[in-house]
């Protein structure tokens, strides 16, 4: 059994190929930069490139992408050769090939504007039924190429998992209005109550996907740490989420205020993973209850795989509003 990773450089691309070589799998490791990690540089939008980097392959984790950070720094254009044309180039030569599973890494982004509720709502249950609204080009070319995948499912049989997987990046958050106000680690220990997966648990998806996709066929997930919280507390959460945690988990607050943290006083969404735990057998550890313990007892906000691969950001310049030229 032989594994292509594209991306192989970038953070889930690097875990993948790491993981797979912890446990001697046989894996080849595509990208346009080079790296411990990576067996041949070049682009997913060469389908000759593609061509020859699937030989001998039977599964496709297929990680490389433009993420939301480049949507001021590339073309809608590349946002299409990458997103849709690379993706459409590795279904088509997966199939000629004789690839037996296609793991597609997507995003919770794809839901767009469905994640913003009406001022006086309650907060969004974000489930696989959750119609996406995409609202930007990336959303837009991420969703296109999950209906790539379902397409040659459907016509040529190749087994496809989409993952919508939520944030794990450890670079500072993309809005300064929120940089502004909350420390980089105080907002990712947020987000695991409602929009954060780790790295670690990243990866055991893909794994768990490609376990499971001839048995499927053809699925979507949302991948994201399991949240504490219930379609109950949606109201509150909008209004006063810092209730709703407290009345969770009445000890954060001592360990929050030792590090100068605060919780956020609105959340207006809520992935759930019920679906991918339930049909992908997937066994996330890191939820904020694991944090909040990983804390106490003297650790970081990191995993040890997430510590390892550290960060690698987006851009190779710098930008005055901070780490993105966005918001």
């Amino acid at each position: 059994m032989k594994a292509l990773v594209t991306g192989s450089a970038g953070h889930l691309g690097e875990a993948m190929v790491r993981s797979l070589r912890s446990t001697n799998r046989s894996v080849f490791g595509i990208d346009i930069l080079d790296s411990p990690f990576t067996d041949r540089v070049g682009t997913i939008v060469d389908r000759d490139f593609v061509r020859q980097s699937l030989q001998g392959v039977d599964t496709v984790y297929h990680t490389a992408t433009l993420h939301k950070p480049h949507v001021a720094t590339h073309t809608p254009q590349q946002f299409i050769d990458t997103n849709i044309t690379g993706t459409l180039n590795l279904l088509q030569e997966a199939v000629a090939a004789g690839v037996k599973r296609f793991i597609f890494t997507s995003t919770t982004s794809v839901f767009g504007d469905a994640l913003i509720p009406p001022a006086g709502s309650p907060a969004e249950w974000v489930t696989e039924e959750t119609r996406p609204i995409p609202k930007n080009i990336y959303g837009v070319t991420k969703d296109a190429a999950e209906n790539l995948c379902q397409l040659y499912y459907r016509n040529f049989q190749l087994p496809c998992i989409v993952l919508r997987t939520s944030r794990f990046f450890p670079e500072d958050d993309d809005n300064k209005k929120m940089r502004d106000v909350f420390s980089s680690d105080n907002i990712k220990a947020n987000e695991y109550l409602f929009r954060r997966v780790d790295i670690e648990d990243t990866v055991s998806a893909l794994l768990a996907a490609a376990e499971k996709a001839q048995s499927i066929g053809f699925g979507k997930y949302i991948i994201s740490a399991t949240t504490p919280f219930t379609p109950q507390d949606l109201p509150l959460l909008r209004t006063d989420a810092t209730a709703v945690v407290k009345r969770l988990f009445p000890g954060y607050e001592q360990e929050y205020a030792r590090r100068g943290w605060k919780m956020f006083g609105t959340i207006d969404r809520v992935y759930v993973n019920t679906l991918a735990r339930t049909e992908l057998g997937w066994q996330p550890r890191h939820d904020f209850a694991h944090l909040l313990a990983r804390l106490t007892a003297g650790g970081t906000i990191q995993s040890a795989l997430a510590q390892t691969i550290g960060s690698k950001g987006y851009h190779e310049e710098e930008f005055t509003e901070g780490p993105y030229p966005v918001h």
